[in-house]
């Protein structure tokens, strides 16, 4: 797999630059990617912003692994389903296909480990052997599938609103504390099975936000943009705010990166953050 940190080009949905809620953000992030001398392309033909999801996953320098992208959560709503192939032709993208209905959201991953939520089991009622699944999964990615719990209340149930990894043997995540009760024992279950160290990292809700927007990712510090030796960890400014507390923790846990902050709300009110409208790769 490559890792993030070993990505050198960022893509945006065109999307994000021309519907009109979203304009003032995207110009704020491209510009952060331009200070860095990061790599930053649009993504023609795509019917959301939420480009992660729809996209191939990189497995070597020249290969992309592309799978079915038809989520449960957008049935009612085709309108904002991309098709992937559709994407991939338009952008001169060529990668092998799955079968497998499988939103690259809910994946995350470092070296030959890579952690899903169960949401991945919802997705393909088809397969009643879930071994299965997860082994042809393994054998695609040519990675060890680690699965975590899906927070039920979460309409996407993708895992990179809740962990992330910093290293082979350490991942973060959301506060085990504020979490729900069979969410925590999971997790913990998970990693004592996998001999894995876990940061809490704090998150809140806002009242006020949750009223007007039901979906929003306001709050979810876990879901960064890691790109090369640049993280950049979405911050709020809005009342209950932990933003100091995490920007703080994050330059305790990776003391070696550049770590940068963007508030992200605009884009955040729909329901996903940096990792979601991004797909980064190695060129």
């Amino acid at each position: 797999m490559i890792l993030n940190k070993r990505t050198n080009t960022v893509y945006l949905s065109e999307l994000l630059k021309t519907d009109v809620r979203f304009k003032k953000t995207c110009i704020h992030l491209t510009q952060i990617l331009k200070n860095r001398n990061i790599e930053f392309k649009y993504l023609k033909s795509t019917k959301d912003i939420w480009c992660r999801d729809y996209m191939p996953i990189q497995t070597e320098k020249d290969k992309f692994i592309q799978f079915r992208y038809e989520p449960s959560y957008l049935k009612e709503e085709l309108n904002l389903q991309s098709d992937p192939k559709v994407v991939c032709k338009a952008n001169n993208i060529e990668p092998e296909f799955s079968d497998i209905n499988f939103d690259g959201g809910n994946i995350v991953y470092w070296n030959n480990k890579a952690i899903i939520s169960d949401r991945i089991f919802d997705e393909n009622p088809e397969y009643s052997d879930e071994i299965k699944l997860i082994t042809e999964l393994e054998n695609l990615l040519n990675v060890e599938i680690i699965i975590i719990p899906q927070i039920n209340t979460d309409m996407t149930g993708h895992v990179d609103g809740m962990v992330r990894f910093v290293d082979q043997n350490t991942i973060l995540g959301n506060d085990r504390n504020q979490e729900y009760k069979y969410w925590r024992d999971g997790i913990n279950k998970v990693l004592r099975k996998h001999n894995f160290e876990y940061i809490d990292i704090p998150f809140f809700e806002n009242k006020e936000i949750n009223k007007k927007y039901p979906d929003n990712a306001i709050g979810c510090y876990v879901n960064y943009l890691e790109v090369g030796n640049l993280i950049l960890l979405p911050i709020f400014e809005v009342a209950g705010n932990k933003d100091n507390e995490v920007l703080e923790k994050f330059k305790t846990i990776f003391p070696d990166r550049i770590i940068e902050t963007i508030n992200y709300n605009e884009i955040g009110y729909f329901g996903g953050l940096l990792n979601c409208s991004t797909w980064t790769i190695n060129k």
